[in-house]
């Protein structure tokens, strides 16, 4: 039986997990293109270009295309959405100073491709001043099943969101 192929971005901040959410759910090898970091960003590496991953779900096999999170690399956000069917929004649920950031992507993405999203709250596992789901969905006026908190670590818990997503396509 032929999978059908469905690309999915996945995009936010720096340090929000979309490396990690794209290794933990990726059956294969993942393509990335991390490298040292040129600037204070909070890490040692960051992605310069692009990561991809697949999962196969079901009849679908899924294509995930991470974009980078530092603002010198956004003409990636318009190249990588390009065909795509969905957008996983990541956010570290204890960096709300980042939230601007993410909503800039989330506008920026949605209005050059009409996708269904969600936004992906990580860090909730370790981090002690986290935003609840709520409070995320009422900062970027969404309803609260749009909202899913994660542990980009964990497969399980990485796949709830992107069934989540599948189930808006």
């Amino acid at each position: 039986m032929t999978k059908v192929p469905l690309k999915v971005v996945v995009s936010g901040p720096v340090g929000a997990g979309k490396s990690t959410f794209i290794r933990t759910l990726s059956q294969t090898e993942v393509v990335d293109t991390d490298e040292r970091s040129s600037e204070n960003i909070g890490k040692t590496h960051t992605t310069v270009a692009l990561d991809f991953g697949q999962i196969d779900l079901g009849d679908y096999l899924i294509h995930l295309f991470g974009t980078p999170g530092q603002t010198r690399f956004d003409f990636m956000w318009d190249i990588l959405s390009e065909g795509a069917l969905g957008l996983l929004l990541l956010v570290a649920c204890d960096r709300p100073g980042d939230f601007p950031h993410a909503r800039r992507i989330l506008e920026f993405v949605t209005s050059r491709q009409s996708v269904p999203f969600i936004v992906v709250s990580t860090r909730n596992d370790v981090a002690e001043k986290a935003w609840q789901p709520a409070d995320i969905a009422a900062y970027f006026d969404l309803p609260l099943e749009q909202v899913i908190a994660i542990n980009a670590e964990n497969v399980d818990s990485a796949k709830r969101a992107l069934i989540r997503l599948m189930q808006q396509l």
